[in-house]
Order: C-alpha cells, then structure tokens, then sequence
C-alpha cells in the first residue's frame, strides 16, 4: 500500500520537488514522454556506437548532465542545488541504474534494438522475484505462471542452442535485473526525494564509472586480447564533430527522460505503470526500423510478445492485491 504524505509547497518548480499523493494520469503521460526520448536516446548511441567507447560516452554524457542540473538548479528552479535526503538510497538506486546502463549500453553494437529492449523488459518479472527475496511478499501459483512465460518470451528472443544465439544478447536481461533493483529502490526508498536529486545521483555515478573504465582502458590496453569488442575494451578516441553533437543531445535527451520517469515512479504505483512502460518496445522497434530496417522474425514477435503479456499480468495482480490490502486496512480502522 502507498503511504501518502502531505503534498510539498508549490515551488514553481515541479520537476524538483518531491511527490505528494498519487496522479495516476500524470505519472503515466510522464512515462510514455520519457520512453519516447530513450528510444531516440538509444538508436543516436548505437549509430555512434563505432566512434566512441562506452566509457568514454559514459562520462562525457554524464558532465554535461551534471552541469545541465547545476545551471537549471541555479537559474531555473531556484535551488542552490538537489541534496538528497537520504544519501545511502540515492547512492543504492544510482548503482543499480548505472549497472542497467552499463549492460543495456553495452549490448548496442551487437544486437538490434527490438533485442535489446525485448531483453531489458523482463525486468517486471525480476521485480516480482526481488520483492519475495527482499521485501517477503507472497507470489502465488498464476503469477508464478506468468513468470515462467516470460521467461519463455525471452528464449524465443535470445534462442539459445542455435547458431544465432551469442552470450552478448544475455547483456540486456542482466541489465533488466540491475533495473528492477532500479524500479524497487526508487518507489521503497526514494519515493520523498526530488527528482532533480535522482538525475543528479545517477550522473555522478555515470561520471565515476566512466572514469574509471578509461583509466581501466589506458592502463591495461584489453583491447589487444578482445579486438571484437572495442566499444566495450577502448577508452578515449578523437571526438568528431558530429559525435560530440550526438552526445551532447543525448545528455539532453537522457536527462529530460530520467527526471520524467523519477517523477512517474513516484506519483503512482509501479503496477500502474507497467502496462505504459512496454511502450519502449514499440518505440524501440520503430527506430530500429527507421533506421537501420531492422525487423524482428516472428519468433523474436512472439516473445516479445509474451514477455510485455506477463509483465502486465504481474502488475495486475500487484496492483489487485494493494487494492485488497488497502480495504483490509481500512476495515480495520472502523
């Protein structure tokens, strides 16, 4: 159940401030624009993926995130800075959207978009793992079913034991794990701090990592042992004009995206919203399409699929449940 607290003091500013009581409505527009803007984000990547390293665009675009939150904090919204609340689950849900990204980022140049989003959203299914590990909540026998199904969507799409199947394509459904820690970690822990705070966590996490992966790159030089994966083990290349301007509006794209989804988590509940989160795939299949004519078989269709159905299934019963707690609750205090 969703403990509502008072609604904050309107500041002019309401990317900034934290979440009152739930708006269903506006959490849901909020998510659909910021999936709209990661798709474009993520077909600009992967066309640039073979001028640039991942940590080199890792950093770059993570300084000019932080530098865009300073300017707007300073100048925008009148702050002289979003310090969070609390530091340990900011830093928590930084980790694991930075562990996301890193293996969602990672799998570019190696698999389409269709793939790679089709492998990223079997987060739902690991949210409801996590939540019987971590927060001791029951899953009963049908959505256990829904579970495995979606676990079937996801071998129609990476078709192991075939010719086509390579360890790359398990690069997004780690990455869908690191986002459900996301997911769980936003709404349980993060759900009072403003979303400016949650872009600027991230950012500094991005910068940290990227950092250090160029270090990583300049000292040990892996790419001489793994020639087939330099935007992984390379570090810093020349910056074409071009690609720096790709960068650059990725940051602005990336930045716009997370503020919007921070803001979605937390004026409704993760089960409402993950009917609208599948709408990345659609978004993902149309650039994917546009851009480089990819089409995914009917299998990878299938999966897909299957994999958006369970994941809607899961959050119904989630949502039924809470639903059922809440009258419960109530009755109680009569």
């Amino acid at each position: 159940m969703a403990v509502q607290t008072p609604s904050p003091p309107d500041t002019g500013a309401p990317l900034l401030v934290d979440a009152g009581q739930d708006r269903p409505a506006l959490a849901a527009s909020l998510m659909v624009f910021a999936l709209f803007l990661l798709g474009f984000q993520d077909a600009l990547v992967k066309w640039a993926s073979s001028e640039v390293s991942l940590w080199q665009f890792q950093f770059l675009r993570s300084g000019i995130n932080m530098l865009l939150l300073v300017l707007l904090s300073r100048f925008l919204w009148g702050s002289e800075g979003p310090v969070p609340k609390r530091f340990w689950a900011v830093a928590l849900r930084s980790l694991c959207l930075v562990g996301a990204m890193i293996f969602f980022f990672g799998g570019i140049p190696f698999l389409s978009l269709s793939e790679i989003a089709a492998g990223l959203y079997v987060f739902p299914l690991f949210v409801a793992v996590l939540s019987v590990i971590f927060l001791g909540e029951k899953v009963g026998p049908r959505r256990i079913v829904a579970i495995l199904a979606g676990f079937t969507g996801s071998l129609l799409i990476l078709k192991p034991g075939t010719t086509s199947f390579e360890w790359v394509s398990l690069m997004p459904v780690i990455a869908g794990l690191c986002y459900a820690g996301t997911v769980l970690t936003t709404r349980k822990l993060c759900r009072q701090e403003r979303p400016a705070t949650l872009a600027l966590g991230v950012a500094i996490a991005f910068l940290v990592i990227g950092a250090a992966g160029l270090a990583a790159a300049a000292t040990f030089n892996p790419q001489n042992s793994f020639q087939k994966w330099p935007y992984i083990t390379t570090g810093w290349h020349p910056l074409e004009l071009w690609v720096a301007a790709i960068v650059v509006a990725c940051s602005c794209l990336n930045l716009t995206a997370n503020i919007n989804l921070a803001k979605a988590y937390q004026n409704a509940e993760s089960s409402w919203l993950a009917p609208f989160d599948y709408t990345y795939l659609i978004f993902a299949t149309f650039w994917g399409l546009v851009m480089w004519g990819h089409v995914p078989d009917l299998l990878s269709f299938g999966g897909m699929a299957l994999i958006a159905a369970s994941g809607c299934y899961v959050a119904w019963r989630e949502r039924q449940e809470s639903k059922f707690r809440r009258a419960n609750f109530n009755r109680a205090l009569r």
